[in-house]
C-alpha cells in the first residue's frame, strides 16, 4: 500500500524545489517587462542563488539514507556528492553563459531557465532508484538540453548538433526503455533495492533479464559516449555554444554515470562473465577511440570532445570494479573522486576556450594559440594546469583521480584493463601538451576576446587553484567521499 507524502518526503526533495522556483524567476521577471531582456549579471545572481540554496539543502539533507515517495527516490552519499558535482558544474556552465557572445543575448533567460531545469532532472536521475523514474530524470534533463542548443545565436552547427543529439538521444531513450521492460517482464521489478537481492542469480538463469540488463547498459553507453555509441559526441559538442558544452561534458556526464553506478551496485555483472568481458573490451576501445581520434584534431573543442571519451572509458573501468568489488564503498569512491576531478578540469579547460572567443562562430585551434601565453600569462598557466590534470601528471589532481580508479581495479584482478587505462593516459599526454608548447615555444598572434569576462576569470582561477591545492592534499577529501558511503 502506497503512503502518503509527508513532510519528510519533501524536506529531502525540497532542493529539486528550490531549483526549479528559482528557474521561474528570470522568465517571469522577462514576461512580465513586456518580453524585454534584463540584465545577465541580475538573472546569473539568481541562478547562482538558487543552486547555493539547493546545494546548502542537499548537504543538510542529502546523506540520510532514507528513500521518499514509496521507495521511489534515495538520498544517500552517492546522491550527496554527485548532486553536489552536478550542482556545482552547473553554476560553472551558467557562468560561462552569462559572459559568452553565443549565450547571453536577448533568450539568456530562457537558456537559464533550460539550464536549472536540466539540473532537477540531473537530482533526479542520480537519486532515483526505480528504473522508470530513472527514465524520468534521464528525459527531464535531456529535454532541456535539446532547446538549449538550439538556441545558439550560430545558425548551422548547433542546429544541426541539436537534431543529432535529439535523435541518437531519443534512440538510446527507447534502447534504456525497452530493456527494462524486459526486467520487469522477468523478475516482476524494476527497483534497484529489489535487484541488488536477485540480480546476480537472475542473470544466470533468465536470458530475458540478461537481454533487459544489457539493453539498459547500452543505454547508458549512449548517454555516457562508449565507443561504439559515442559517434554523436564530437559533432554535438563543436556544434553546441562552448558554455553548453562544458555542461554537458561534465554535469550530464556525472548524472548519467550516478545512475550506471547504482545499477552496477546491484552486483549483477558478477553472474554473467560475457557481460563483464564485453563492458571490459567497451571500456578498452573507448579509450582508444578517444585517445587516438583526439590525436588527430586540430579544432580544440573536438580534441576535447574525444578526450571526454576516452575518459568514459577511464570511468566505465571503475563502474565495473564497483560491480565486482566486495568492498564497493571504496570502489565507488573512487569513482566519484575521478568524476569530482574529470569535472573541474574539464570546466576549467572549457572556461579558458569561451574567454577566449570572439563570437559564436569563432574557430579555436591549437595552432591559433601560438603567442597566447604573452598576450594572457595568466589564462595560459591556469589552461596549462589543465591539459597537465588532465593527461595524470603529478601533483595535478588528475594523477590521483587515475591512481585511485586504477588501482581499485587492480585489487579486483582487472589488471589488463588497469594496463590499457595507464597506455592511453601515456598516449594522451601528447595531445594534451600540445597546446601548452603553442602557448609557450611558437610565437604568433593569438585569438583573445577583448570582452572583460570577470566572472568566468574567477571560474578558471579557483579550478586551477583547486586541481594543484586539493592534488597535494587528496587523501583527507578521498576518505571523507569514502566515509560518507560506507
Amino acid at each position: 500500500m502506497n503512503s502518503p507524502v509527508g513532510l519528510a518526503d519533501l524536506l529531502l526533495i525540497s532542493p529539486v524545489i528550490v531549483l526549479f522556483l528559482f528557474s521561474l524567476v528570470p522568465l517571469v521577471t522577462k514576461v512580465t517587462n513586456g518580453n524585454q531582456e534584463q540584465n545577465p549579471k541580475t538573472t546569473l545572481i539568481t541562478a547562482i542563488m538558487g543552486l547555493g540554496i539547493s546545494a546548502g539543502l542537499l548537504i543538510l539533507f542529502g546523506g540520510s539514507d532514507q528513500t521518499i515517495f514509496n521507495n521511489q527516490l534515495l538520498f544517500d552519499g552517492l546522491t550527496k556528492w554527485m548532486g553536489l558535482i552536478a550542482i556545482i558544474a552547473g553554476a560553472a556552465g551558467i557562468v560561462m553563459m552569462s559572459e559568452n557572445p553565443s549565450t547571453h543575448f536577448e533568450q539568456f533567460s530562457e537558456t537559464v531557465f533550460l539550464a536549472m531545469n536540466s539540473i532537477c532532472g540531473m537530482l533526479i536521475l542520480i537519486s532515483a532508484v526505480n528504473l522508470i523514474t530513472v527514465f524520468i530524470g534521464l528525459e527531464l534533463m535531456s529535454l532541456s538540453l535539446y532547446l538549449m542548443i538550439a538556441m545558439s545565436q550560430e545558425q548551422k552547427l548547433s542546429k544541426e548538433a541539436a537534431i543529432k543529439y535529439f535523435v541518437l538521444g531519443s534512440i538510446a531513450s527507447a534502447i534504456f526503455l525497452y530493456g527494462v521492460s524486459f526486467i520487469f517482464g522477468s523478475v516482476n521489478t524494476i527497483n534497484v533495492t529489489d535487484l541488488m537481492q536477485i540480480a546476480s542469480t537472475a542473470i544466470k538463469t533468465d536470458k530475458l533479464f540478461l537481454f533487459g540488463i544489457t539493453f539498459v547498459v547500452i543505454g547508458f553507453c549512449f548517454k555516457v559516449s562508449i565507443a561504439p555509441f559515442h559517434a554523436w559526441t564530437p559533432d554535438v559538442y563543436q556544434g553546441a555554444p562552448t558554455p553548453i558544452t562544458s555542461f554537458m561534458a561534465t554535469a550530464v556526464k556525472v548524472a548519467s554515470f550516478a545512475a550506471f553506478l547504482r545499477i552496477a551496485a546491484t552486483q549483477v555483472f558478477q553472474g554473467s562473465q560475457n557481460l563483464i568481458d564485453v563492458i571490459q573490451w567497451l571500456a578498452v576501445l573507448t579509450m582508444i577511440v578517444g585517445n587516438v581520434a583526439a590525436l588527430l584534431q586540430n579544432n580544440l573543442k573536438r580534441t576535447l570532445a574525444y578526450s571526454s571519451i576516452a575518459h568514459s572509458g577511464y570511468i566505465l573501468a571503475g563502474v565495473l570494479t564497483v560491480g565486482l568489488s566486495a568492498n564497493s564503498a571504496y570502489s565507488a569512491a573512487t569513482v566519484i573522486f575521478y568524476l569530482l576531478t574529470y569535472s573541474v578540469m574539464t570546466l576549467g579547460a572549457f572556461a579558458v576556450l569561451s574567454m577566449i572567443e570572439k563570437s559564436e562562430n569563432d574557430f579555436i585551434s591549437t595552432d591559433s594559440l601560438a603567442g597566447f601565453a604573452k598576450r594572457q600569462p595568466g589564462l595560459a598557466f591556469c589552461f596549462t594546469i589543465f591539459m597537465i590534470s588532465m593527461a595524470g601528471i603529478p601533483p595535478a589532481l588528475g594523477f590521483f583521480g587515475k591512481f585511485y580508479l586504477f588501482g581499485a581495479a587492480v585489487n579486483e584482478g582487472l589488471i589488463w584493463l588497469a594496463l590499457w587505462g595507464v597506455i592511453n593516459s601515456v598516449v594522451g599526454v601528447y595531445y594534451y601538451l600540445r597546446p601548452v608548447v603553442n602557448m609557450y615555444m611558437k610565437e604568433g598572434d593569438a585569438n583573445i576576446s577583448n570582452e572583460k569576462q570577470y566572472a568566468s576569470t574567477v571560474l578558471v582561477i579557483a579550478a586551477a587553484m583547486f586541481l594543484i591545492v586539493v592534488g597535494i592534499f587528496s587523501g583527507p577529501l578521498f576518505s571523507m567521499i569514502e566515509r560518507s558511503l560506507s
